[in-house]
């Protein structure tokens, strides 16, 4: 069973009361994805999926925000709030799936499939959903693209992702996007089984973002928002977790009395867990690393979030 890596608990204590006293000061709200150290979830206001926090973080009251994820969450909040001061605690938190697709071969894409719609996964760049029709999450995907009336879908970035979507909208033609999500690609066939040996009593739940003959082996496939909700639902105890091991502490504290297994050692994503407690002091007292998308692009974006909103809602 997963283990809540152990953290000096003196040396916790110093820095969480510094950040609630930086927090109180500043009126400052903290949001940290379910992928983050277990510790910044502890201290932090609000978690869960990138999107759900951008959404919650423009109902919000505070306009300091300092957002616990990677660079294409925070603009996401960004471009959401443009009046709010959206913190990203460590500049180099990047996403390398997002890197994955530029503006330059999108374009060159399109030109090749001039009929076709563009769908774009939430975890792209500001610049990419600029250039794309309409956004999508790992958990409306299958709704926003059978909304579209084009029967050619460019799919962007991720090919995973996509082709999960393809196999519940079989109607349309899918372009897919060589992209992928690092952490989620290293998951095996052979782990999962060999796992699942182990524990013949536990349900197998995963990302879409895994590879499609992982994706055949689950019970159950969604967003971590979906895992979450599936699990605290489900009557089965023991389960094993095919994404990335922050999501263990939201699944323990939810769900003291079920037992969760990881596959792989190798599920951290390590662009996650750069934002330490130490950074996210860092980022209160120097207000640092302030996120923003030029307007320019940010406009055309927004549009894209925007039409995905009109779907879903």
């Amino acid at each position: 069973m997963y283990k809540k890596p152990e953290f000096d608990a003196k040396y916790k204590e110093h820095l969480t009361n510094k950040i609630f006293d930086l927090k109180k000061k500043k009126g400052a709200l903290i949001v940290a994805h379910n992928y983050q150290r277990d510790e910044v979830q502890e201290i932090a206001d609000l978690t869960g999926d990138s999107y759900a926090l951008a959404c919650r973080v423009k109902e919000a009251k505070e306009e300091l925000v300092v957002f616990c994820g990677v660079k294409f969450m925070a603009e996401s909040a960004h471009m959401l709030s443009p009046d709010k001061t959206i913190l990203l605690p460590v500049e180099e938190a990047g996403c390398p799936l997002a890197d994955m697709a530029t503006i330059e071969k999108l374009r060159e894409k399109k030109r090749e499939y001039p009929e076709a719609a563009v769908v774009c996964y939430v975890n792209s760049t500001a610049r990419v959903k600029s250039e794309s029709d309409i956004c999508c999450t790992s958990s409306n995907a299958v709704q926003i693209v059978k909304s579209l009336s084009q029967k050619q879908i460019i799919f962007v970035p991720d090919k995973n992702l996509g082709r999960y979507v393809a196999k519940h909208v079989p109607e349309k033609e899918f372009i897919l996007w060589d992209g992928y999500c690092v952490v989620h690609m290293r998951l095996t066939k052979d782990e999962v089984s060999k796992t699942k040996e182990i524990h013949s009593e536990a349900k197998f739940i995963a990302h879409p973002e895994c590879r499609e003959e992982v994706l055949e082996l689950a019970e159950y496939v969604g967003s971590t928002a979906g895992m979450i909700k599936y699990v605290k639902e489900s009557t089965d105890k023991v389960f094993i977790v095919g994404t990335e091991k922050g999501i263990i502490y939201r699944l323990n504290r939810d769900n003291p009395e079920k037992e969760f297994y990881v596959p792989t050692d190798q599920f951290i994503c390590a662009n996650m867990k750069l934002t330490t407690l130490g950074w996210l002091v860092r980022a209160l007292e120097k207000e640092v690393y302030k996120i923003t998308v030029p307007e320019e692009i940010a406009k055309k974006a927004r549009v894209t979030l925007e039409r995905m909103l009109e779907v879903t809602v």
